[in-house]
């Protein structure tokens, strides 16, 4: 049986994501050798037979130092004018080094805006899918000059996640300033290198020790369980390993990549439309359910019906994504409501045959809904 390494060893098109720690520094802005290092990686991997496209933060690090700031800003306005700065130095150091492999490189720059609303994410995929086909590496990052606290993915960790579904990837890899997941402090002794995790079970003996972020980054250790654990369950197998070891992260020999922490692909690969239902959408509102109607919906996998809701919450119009939360408050699915809230109290616990005939249809139809 081939095994997760292998799968990604094998992959033919791949997402590689690199934090800001490991391409900058507070002293001295972007370092070339760390950046030419991870490109040469990333250049053999292509060599090799396989499309890549970066994941790569570091715009608002590589800005501090042209600016002379001391540390990473506090506040939204600085933060967003160090982005400005470096985004420019951060494309720039790209285009260079690939350059020196006669490679093309473009770059995306997106929001969380662009994960959530279902229009914006087709033109990414496609954007995307055109760059690749086009023989150009895509370099993305979030768009840091513009995205404010409430439009924020939150982590590159979580963005190459969506990415990697975004673009069909057969492999994610994670690259860092941690070489893979410990059972304990890896700074104490006695820890232990997890090198495979066959299962979500498996990360329980996981003590998320360095979940804290850095100076330079906006994401720990439990941003990159949380973003391998998406990609796993959505069919994508995931690497999580050290920056410095790039190139034996993205070796294509036969027993596949021999560092870090290998999580397998869990779950089945879901279609686009689900994946951004379950993971990008932005929740509008929640639909309380019954026992009858959570059955029909999670076991069953039938549309929601009127009849099945007890309660609403929240301001939707007909179109926008809604929890759907079972009789102990738990959500169970999320889906595209076919009502606006104003519609629905007049609707909810009636059966089909008793609503006019305009208003006689599935509140959540089954083909716009994922379980959660």
């Amino acid at each position: 049986m081939i095994t997760t390494r292998q799968r990604l060893a094998a992959a033919r098109r791949v997402v590689v994501k690199v934090g800001s720690s490991s391409l900058t520094s507070l002293s001295g802005g972007l370092d070339p050798a760390r950046l030419d290092g991870l490109v040469d990686a990333l250049a053999a991997r292509r060599a090799a037979g396989s499309q890549v496209v970066l994941v790569s933060s570091g715009a608002i690090a590589a800005g501090l130092a042209p600016l002379r700031l001391p540390r990473r800003p506090r506040d939204l306005a600085t933060q967003q004018a160090a982005a400005s700065v470096g985004q420019l130095l951060l494309a720039h150091a790209y285009e260079t080094s690939f350059k020196r492999y006669g490679q093309l490189v473009g770059q995306v720059l997106l929001t969380a805006d662009d994960m959530i609303r279902r229009s914006h994410y087709r033109n990414a995929q496609r954007t995307l899918e055109r760059l690749l086909g086009l023989d150009a590496v895509p370099v993305v990052n979030e768009n840091d000059t513009v995205a404010t606290d409430e439009i924020r993915v939150g982590d590159n960790d979580r963005l190459a996640a969506l990415v990697a579904h975004i673009v069909g990837a057969d492999g994610l890899v994670l690259l860092s300033d941690v070489d893979g997941l410990y059972d304990g402090d890896p700074r104490r002794p006695g820890a232990r290198l997890i090198t495979e995790v066959e299962a979500p079970s498996d990360l329980e003996a996981v003590a998320v020790a360095r979940s804290g972020a850095g100076s330079l980054g906006t994401g720990g250790i439990a941003t990159k369980i949380t973003a391998a654990a998406m990609a796993s369950a959505s069919g994508i197998p995931v690497l999580l390993a050290a920056a410095e070891d790039a190139a034996a992260a993205l070796d294509t020999g036969a027993a596949g990549p021999k560092c870090g922490t290998a999580f397998r692909a869990s779950g089945r690969r879901m279609s686009a439309r689900r994946f951004w239902l379950r993971h990008a959408a932005d929740v509008r509102g929640r639909l309380d359910l019954d026992a009858g109607a959570v059955a029909a919906v999670v076991d069953r996998r039938r549309s929601l019906l009127a009849a099945g809701i007890h309660g609403i919450s929240g301001d939707f119009v007909a179109g926008d994504v809604v929890d759907l939360v079972g009789p102990y408050g738990v959500v169970v699915a999320r889906g595209v409501v076919g009502f606006d809230a104003a519609e629905l109290p007049g609707l909810i616990g009636r059966r089909t045959r008793e609503l006019p005939p305009e208003q006689r249809r599935e509140v959540v139809h089954a083909d716009d809904l994922v379980l959660v």
